[in-house]
């Protein structure tokens, strides 16, 4: 590993994958959504996770988005997945591993619990893009202003001046760098292989999602209380597929009973 431009960064097969991180200990790997970069999740969630002493947070730019390039030889999400298996294999090695994720973040965040049960002491879904995804609402914002633009728009419930920032801010920015033709043929083999089923993960698992997003909606994660013994599932209303930026202190809450039975104490 080393420093590159401000960020860490590790080498998986022909990809230099860049990541932030913060603190030492117990890595904590966090994985944004699609189209953006580390910036929208380190927002979100390290004003929690840098109250635990003892935690290593970890928050790599997906391939073809943010710092981290994609060779021509990567053709499916089933290929971002190796990478980022080598990443936290890399950053743990045979010790524990937390693992979250957000969106597209939160689909290879569960793919990463089942390929490595042994190893993952915790797994957030919140908002997770699901090959089941079914019953999206349409969007209804429940605070709507003449405020920012389409994409603004079309992603948070709150548009209020405080969200137009948030956005402006740790989304819009990765949004503009993200490499769409790598992103588009990746995009084309999207659904990952299945893992064996007898690798369902059993370990402390929290599932967050919004009553209101447009995205991905609610009834597949909802569904997903059945495949983890150990899940705690919240729906959060006056919330969308921004909800860990429109409800903050909620999602402090869950995220902190979560890590309590990871064993991650302050």
């Amino acid at each position: 590993m080393r420093t590159v431009d401000g960020m860490e960064s590790c080498r998986i097969g022909t990809v230099d994958l860049r990541y932030v991180a913060h603190g030492s200990g117990t890595p904590v790997v966090v994985l944004h959504g699609a189209g953006v970069d580390h910036r929208e999740p380190e927002a979100c969630f390290d004003p929690i996770l840098e109250r635990y002493a003892g935690v290593r947070r970890i928050y790599p730019d997906l391939p073809g988005m943010g710092q981290t390039s994609v060779p021509d030889s990567m053709r499916s999400a089933d290929d971002v997945l190796d990478v980022l298996l080598g990443l936290v294999d890399e950053v743990a090695g045979p010790g524990p591993l937390v693992v979250m994720g957000h969106s597209a973040g939160g689909y290879f965040a569960q793919a990463v619990a089942a390929r490595r049960p042994t190893h993952v002491v915790g797994l957030a879904l919140v908002c997770p893009l699901l090959a089941t995804t079914h019953d999206v609402p349409l969007h209804r914002p429940v605070v709507a202003g003449d405020l920012g633009d389409d994409e603004f728009r079309s992603y948070f419930v709150l548009q209020t001046p405080e969200m137009l920032a948030r956005y402006q801010r740790f989304v819009a920015p990765g949004a503009a760098i993200a490499d769409l033709e790598a992103m588009g043929r990746v995009g084309e083999r999207w659904e990952l292989t299945p893992a064996p089923r007898d690798s369902a993960y059993a370990g402390p698992t929290l599932l967050v999602a919004g009553r209101r997003d447009s995205t991905v909606g609610c009834a597949a994660t909802v569904e997903l209380l059945d495949e983890y013994p150990a899940a705690t599932l919240a729906v959060l209303e006056n919330a969308g597929h921004a909800l860990p930026h429109e409800q903050p202190e909620m999602l402090a809450a869950l995220v902190e009973d979560w890590l309590a039975r990871c064993g991650l104490g302050r």
